[in-house]
């Protein structure tokens, strides 16, 4: 088999699932963490939070306002202070 017939296969499905004709083989599903209310519960400046995950208050802001969703290693991080509070004391120590 090709890698365009592979691709075409592979878009298919893609359609078919989409459909409802389909059942998907795997389904991720994870819980993006409300950056607000952490912020409020920690009780920190949107400067603050920012500082300790390395990212700009902008970038706070977009979350904070539905506008982004963290993802990668900060959404790792950020489940990780919602789950430990104190996790983020220690990482805003570094």
């Amino acid at each position: 088999m090709t890698i365009f017939n592979e691709l075409k296969a592979s878009l298919e499905e893609a359609i078919e699932i989409r459909q409802g004709n389909k059942p998907p083989s795997r389904l991720i599903r994870y819980e993006v963490a409300d950056v607000k209310a952490l912020r409020a519960k920690l009780d920190v400046s949107q400067q603050e939070l920012a500082d300790a995950l390395g990212t700009s208050v902008d970038t706070i802001k977009s979350w904070e306002n539905k506008r982004r969703n963290p993802t990668g290693l900060a959404a790792k991080v950020l489940a990780t202070i919602q789950d430990n509070p104190n996790y983020f004391h220690d990482l805003a120590a570094h």
